[in-house]
């Protein structure tokens, strides 16, 4: 089993959050599982890789060629899967997985959670999308879903295929879920 996750690289954030991705990549190793990043060694994204590794997992990093020249990388990954461009990325990382797991991030994070929850409902695949959070960061997000099903913007089942964790033992039992 391979679990992609999505998190931050910014340096900026709470220790909360990057000690949260270290016990997910250790709880990751610890099952057996492999993990699948987008390869970059700074903040969540790195510490997620270290905390399976520490356990004696498997991480396979996919990263632009661009974010490497800037010495973004994280070189350690037992595969480090060099691409062209963000859109080649996140299409190996999607291929390569079989769960998906989002934890608090930016931009880049929502935009990946984003685009495997609409391929998700479309059936371009059938893995497992969960949100883990247990701070209460997308808890806004999480009102603004709601809201836009209440208003009939998604359609039915869109919400029902994206799943919401507190913890990292339920989220990872939702992503053994087929």
């Amino acid at each position: 089993m391979r679990i992609a996750v999505y998190c931050s690289s910014s340096e900026k954030i709470d220790s909360k959050y990057t000690d949260l991705a270290f016990e997910l990549g250790e709880q990751i190793a610890l099952k057996g599982w492999e993990l699948v990043t987008g390869g970059g060694q700074f903040s969540s994204m790195g510490a997620v890789s270290r905390g399976a590794r520490s356990k004696g997992g498997h991480t396979i990093g996919v990263i632009p060629q661009r974010l490497v020249d800037i010495e973004y990388a994280d070189h350690g990954s037992d595969e480090l899967h060099i691409v062209d461009s963000m859109r080649t990325r996140k299409a190996m990382m999607e291929d390569l997985s079989d769960a998906f797991i989002t934890l608090p991030g930016g931009i880049g994070t929502l935009e990946e959670l984003f685009e495997i929850w609409v391929g998700r409902y479309l059936s371009f695949h059938h893995k497992p999308v969960i949100i883990l959070d247990p701070f209460g960061i997308y808890d806004p997000l999480h009102n603004l879903i709601n809201h836009l099903e209440t208003e009939n913007f998604l359609r039915p089942g869109q919400t029902d295929i994206l799943h919401w964790a507190t913890s990292i033992d339920q989220a990872l039992a939702l992503a053994s879920e087929k």
